[in-house]
């Protein structure tokens, strides 16, 4: 065919008619093409197509790439409706459609090709933009499945039940949680039931706790969603859970509820409640609680009864602590707490208040009815525990106050019976004291006492006095014993009986007798090498494990003997705790210390304890001495004090000779030793050593 000829076929069908030689070298291009591509032909004979192309990675290799236009004329096949991306020199991309087919001279030869070119860049660009917006709708199609997936896991995995309302009331969602709660079939509820409708089902199968209505029911949910914020019903159902429901309005109208089983939950909150106002160990009520319904038993009022508050303290619940463990202990005040639960009435409270110390508050119609109760509770509780095979014996001492008059509370009766506590105990223990406002001054004067008794330790305010220990054979001063005195700034010096009381109860006796030891030890390295200090030791000292090692560092540090130093006991310190005492003292005697028992005779089994400890020296106590003139009996119990001394090869000292007469009924019954007024007071160290001076200068003389 002519090219004229083709180039109106080329103008009939497409925009423009294209050849090329065997290599891809344009040979031919029509002049419309300048219209679409921007160039001239004569610009782009000679050239192949791919001088022109551009990469476009939106196009399909099958469809649109060049590639593929160059596979089919390697092959010299041809090729239909092929797109490829052009580079326009105005800058803009353009996307030609092409379509070609071999030619091939008579022999056969291959001549090269011959097509037509389109442009299809709007068509490219409206299918392009089609593609991405099918691209897109997928996308976002997938993400609100996904969404959807998500939704749904996250419901059905939901620990709390849910249930959304339209503004017509009417259920649009629901989960499997809810189904759960309230016990219903995966058909029970479906979607366009009413709120109504469902509590009237929940009401017939009877979830909720008797009582329930379907109206008491719908207005909670009322009152509920009436409020500013989301608020919280709690539903009470059958099986004995309590549901917490939560409504919540949604923007248009509706609302989403939503429910929670909570019963663990307030289980753990009242067991959190009672565990703060309880003992952990007896499951009494604790101090705080009896604070509580103390107030509440003293504002009933109408019956003619009064409010007591007893205070109660376990005698000699230390010992068996310390003796057999803490474990033990622990099940004797379980077994005490069940005996005064036992014993009391149901109205009434038994409190642990801590330690050993129980309470107890009890409505009265008189003090009689106190009384009465606080003999029965000491004797109940002081009967013997059978616990871990071991038989053990306590005893319990009890303060009672009561709520008369005007202005007292809960507060100040726990005070006063504790008052009343204090003063039972010091009058032997085992027995009851009722408050009396006397008491009140007495504490006061008590807690300025141990405010000073405090101070004057921090201060120095104590000396050691000593009383000479005489040897009746010799006549001579044999040792000295370590009495302390606190000099008082505005009182002088005060008494040790005064002080030392108060000392051991609130333990400054330990540092106290720490500081005598250390002073007597110090002092008696200056005195004469034959001249022995005994110092007296309190059963709470000895207690302490480490007691044989601040004996030790005492002589070591003062560089006194350990054969000068004695260490007076008296029988308590062998009731506390009598095989840890019993080591210490052993441990003691065998680096040379002597051990003396003091008040000998006072106590009901100082003879046994003669049988487990080999004393050094027994002080007969000064009560002997006082009645042995005029009384026979008296000196017949020195005198047999004396033989039992003798043979057990114990020393026998005499305290409290204050008389001529005395002095001779002392030596007539045997008594090695003697001390008392009438040898000499306790003297300060300067006087002793003038004593010991003239004594020696006499006997030299």
């Amino acid at each position: 065919m002519p090219l004229h000829a083709l180039d109106e076929v080329a103008q009939i069908s497409s925009d423009w008619l294209w050849e090329t030689d065997q290599d891809g070298r344009f040979t031919h291009i029509s002049a419309e093409a300048e219209r679409f591509l921007g160039l001239p032909a004569s610009a782009m004979i000679g050239r192949t197509r791919d001088a022109f192309a551009v990469d476009d990675e939106g196009l399909d290799d099958q469809v649109y790439s060049l590639r593929a236009v160059s596979d089919a004329m390697t092959a010299r096949r041809p090729f239909r409706n092929r797109v490829y991306a052009f580079r326009h020199p105005d800058g803009t991309p353009r996307w030609y459609e092409i379509s070609g087919r071999p030619l091939f001279a008579p022999d056969g030869s291959f001549l090269g090709y011959r097509g037509v070119g389109s442009d299809v860049s709007d068509q490219h660009r409206t299918r392009r933009a089609l593609a991405a917006a099918h691209t897109q709708i997928q996308s976002a199609n997938a993400q609100l499945i996904e969404q959807n997936r998500r939704f749904d896991a996250a419901l059905e995995n939901m620990t709390q039940g849910l249930c959304m309302f339209d503004a017509q009331a009417r259920l649009v969602v629901w989960n499997r949680r809810y189904l759960e709660i309230f016990g219903l079939d995966d058909g029970a509820i479906s979607i366009g039931m009413t709120q109504r409708e469902i509590i009237e089902l929940l009401v017939s199968l009877k979830r909720y706790k008797s009582g329930a209505t379907v109206d008491s029911v719908s207005e909670g949910t009322r009152t509920s969603l009436t409020g500013e914020n989301a608020r919280s019903v709690l539903r009470e159902l059958a099986d004995g859970r309590v549901v917490s429901a939560t409504h919540r309005t949604m923007a248009g109208g509706g609302w989403v509820a939503t429910f929670e089983d909570v019963t663990e939950r307030r289980r753990n909150e009242a067991r959190i409640i009672h565990m703060a106002r309880h003992d952990a160990l007896t499951d009494l009520p604790n101090r705080s609680s009896v604070r509580e319904i103390g107030i509440e038993m003293m504002g009933q009022t109408g019956d003619g009864r009064t409010l007591a508050v007893l205070c109660l303290d376990l005698d000699r619940f230390k010992p068996v602590n310390d003796s057999y463990g803490h474990a033990l202990g622990d099940c004797l005040l379980r077994a005490v707490a069940d005996r005064l639960r036992s014993h009391v009435r149901s109205r009434d409270v038994v409190a642990r208040l801590g330690g050993d110390e129980f309470a107890v508050l009890h409505r009265v119609d008189d003090r009689a009815g106190a009384v009465g109760l606080a003999e029965r509770l000491i004797a109940v509780v002081s009967e013997p525990y059978e616990l871990n095979g071991l038989t053990i014996e306590i005893g319990m001492s009890i303060g009672i106050a009561f709520a008369d008059g005007e202005g007292h509370d809960i507060e100040r009766l726990l005070k006063n019976a504790d008052m009343a506590l204090y003063e039972a105990k010091a009058a032997g223990r085992g027995a009851h004291c009722l408050f009396e406002p006397q008491m009140d001054e007495t504490a006061r004067e008590r807690t300025l006492l141990e405010r000073e008794l405090r101070e004057a330790l921090t201060f120095g305010r104590f000396e050691v006095h000593y009383q000479p220990l005489v040897d009746l054979d010799r006549n001579r001063i044999k040792g000295v014993e370590a009495l302390v005195r606190w000099r008082h700034p505005e009182r002088g010096l005060i008494s040790p009986a005064v002080f030392i009381p108060l000392a051991e109860e609130t333990g400054l006796i330990v540092p106290l007798g720490d500081w005598v030891l250390n002073q007597a030890c110090r002092d008696a390295a200056t005195l004469p090498d034959d001249i022995s200090v005994a110092v007296n030791v309190s059963a709470i000292q000895l207690r302490n494990r480490t007691f044989a090692q601040t004996v030790l560092m005492a002589l070591a540090v003062s560089g006194l003997k350990a054969t000068r130093l004695e260490l007076e006991i008296t029988e308590s310190v062998l009731l506390d705790d009598t095989e840890a005492n019993l080591e210490t003292l052993h441990t003691l005697r065998r680096l040379g210390v002597r051990i003396s028992m003091d008040d000998f005779g006072t106590g009901y089994s100082s003879i046994s304890y003669l049988r487990r400890f080999p004393f050094d020296k027994i002080k007969i106590d000064r009560s002997f001495v006082r009645d042995s003139v005029g009384r026979s009996d008296a000196g017949a119990i020195i005198r047999a004090i004396v033989g039992l001394g003798t043979s057990l090869g114990i020393t026998t000292l005499v305290e409290g000779v204050e008389t001529e007469d005395q002095l001779a009924t002392v030596r007539a019954e045997g008594a090695q030793e003697i001390q008392g007024y009438l040898f000499s007071p306790p003297r300060p160290l300067s006087e002793i050593n003038e004593m010991l001076f003239m004594a020696r200068a006499k006997s030299a003389a």
